[in-house]
């Protein structure tokens, strides 16, 4: 479905709404009620996932960032004031010199969720623009592709390349995306530094929303 004028106006008034923090998970039993459409957001870390959920709600709060490899190692629920929806920030992956006790509890706890969570709708996953689509993130994409999980890809910190490196990018994830069979076949370039994309990744969240029965309002 397109993104109509209509859509993009729904994004930017479910961005504007006050935001607040929910709940960390750290285990599948504290998973909250599945009563709300969840749209999650996943990634490498160190690919912006934080610095771009604050550019979508336009809170720098909202989400905490860190030049550290991995320091989001639980869910993070968050929910915008009079919208049936939580976004969740999901744990960073593919962190280097972690230990095996912490991968194996990340897998288990992502893994869970990813295959189980009926009310999950969409997981944005991130890729580094400047890098492209790695093996731990084909990893992830067969995980979702076996929880039939919807997702989309998302290009992250498309400043850092130029114009003709970008277009490049777009159509290798493009491409690569066709060949998943849950993988929405779309890729958004986003930018949390010049605000590129943000609106459009605004509006597929009100699509989604209005997918699911519960339009912005």
């Amino acid at each position: 479905m397109e993104l109509t004028p209509e859509l993009l106006s729904a994004g930017e008034r479910l961005a504007a709404r006050p935001w607040a923090f929910v709940k960390s998970v750290v285990a599948l039993d504290g998973l909250p009620p599945g009563d709300r459409v969840e749209i999650a957001f996943a990634g490498r870390s160190n690919v912006g996932k934080s610095s771009l959920l604050n550019a979508l709600v336009g809170f720098k709060g909202l989400a905490r960032t860190s030049n550290t490899p991995g320091r989001t190692q639980e869910i993070n629920y968050f929910r915008p004031d009079m919208a049936d929806m939580f976004l969740v920030d999901m744990p960073g992956y593919g962190f280097a010199k972690a230990p095996k006790a912490k991968v194996d509890a990340w897998t288990e706890l992502v893994s869970g969720y990813l295959k189980g969570r009926q009310a999950l709708a969409r997981v944005f996953l991130l890729i580094d623009a400047r890098h492209g689509v790695k093996a731990v993130d084909l990893g992830i994409m067969e995980m979702l592709d076996a929880a039939a999980v919807s997702y989309q890809l998302v290009l992250t910190k498309s400043d850092k390349i130029n114009t003709y490196e970008l277009a490049d990018m777009i159509t290798q994830t493009g491409e690569m995306a066709a060949a998943h069979p849950a993988a929405y076949p779309f890729v958004l370039a986003t930018s949390s530094e010049t605000g590129q994309g943000i609106a459009e990744l605004r509006g597929q969240m009100a699509l989604i929303l209005e997918e699911r029965g519960h339009p912005v309002r």
